[in-house]
């Protein structure tokens, strides 16, 4: 086995170029070769000290997030916390203190789970997801992204170097909120994330809706246009609900059975609107959303 430590993003093309597999917390990696999913590879180039990974910035255009930025991280940095709340609520609920203090939104990215917790909030934020090779740069709609359970349409010579979320305008608010059965390394059952912009009289401008554990690949919830110009009440909710769970394709196993995981991923998309309709709204609540309304496990 071959075992190269990266500095700069070149050195990790290089080595990926030649046949390595990027490692930066290797959380998803080193689980899935102790249970026998998938062998570890071969050859292995570290990123978790390559500098230009490991910031998050802001410009005029909006944040950027490096690849090797960590879930703790996340959960913390005031502009996540405060512009892009959905994507702080969803590393808040990844794994253990441990886990968030190594795992990567890169590694979460390009792990391609359908129930991961990031997926759904980088997906109504409208992130983009940077991916390099030694010869091209470009930017990958994260549905676009993931093909299917744990499969990408990155090629293997391309690194994920950062994800990119857009300025958000005034009156802009965003949850992820996600049913679970413990508090602390759980896989979410089922989850969903929201959008929301409102006008000063508090209609709705923009809404959008994503969902987790509920396909082959985190999924976008169609047809919210027709809630456009209306207020967030019950019925708006009661009608988000419908949505989410009509185009929900869940499947049953061994944590849940799809009847009920399509039941409860719309109560999910129900609350993760209301609660970013309050959010838009200047009311405080806080990360991760799931704690601060009582969502989930009791302590």
């Amino acid at each position: 086995m071959a075992f190269t430590i990266a500095t700069t993003v070149d050195e990790a093309l290089e080595r990926l170029a030649d046949g390595a597999r990027p490692v930066a917390g290797g959380t998803d990696l080193v689980v899935g070769a102790r249970q026998g999913k998938v062998p570890l590879p071969h050859d292995l180039v570290a990123i978790d000290r390559v500098d230009e990974l490991l910031t998050i910035g802001q410009d005029d255009h909006g944040a950027r997030i490096g690849a090797g930025v960590t879930h703790d991280r996340l959960l913390s940095n005031p502009l996540i916390v405060g512009d892009y709340t959905a994507l702080a609520d969803g590393a808040a609920l990844i794994g253990s203190p441990a886990t968030r203090h190594v795992g990567t939104i890169g590694g979460n990215v390009m792990n391609g789970s359908p129930a991961m917790d990031t997926g759904a909030p980088l997906v109504v934020l409208g992130a983009r997801i940077e991916l390099r090779s030694a010869t091209t740069t470009r930017l990958v709609d994260p549905l676009e992204l993931w093909t299917g359970p744990g499969t990408t349409s990155a090629r293997t010579d391309e690194l994920c170097t950062a994800c990119l979320l857009p300025a958000l305008p005034a009156r802009t608010g965003s949850a992820y909120v996600r049913l679970e059965f413990r508090r602390a390394m759980e896989i979410a059952v089922v989850g969903a994330a929201a959008l929301v912009r409102l006008d000063e009289s508090g209609s709705v401008l923009d809404l959008h809706i994503a969902l987790t554990a509920v396909a082959p690949t985190i999924m976008a919830v169609e047809g919210t246009e027709v809630l456009m110009g209306r207020t967030v009440d019950d019925n708006l909710t009661d009608q988000v609900a419908a949505l989410a769970s009509e185009q929900a394709s869940p499947i049953s196993d061994l944590r849940a059975g799809d009847r009920y995981r399509r039941h409860t991923v719309g109560v999910m998309a129900r609350r993760a609107v209301q609660a970013a309709a309050q959010r838009a709204q200047g009311t405080m609540i806080d990360v991760p959303v799931n704690r601060a309304i009582g969502i989930g496990a009791a302590r």
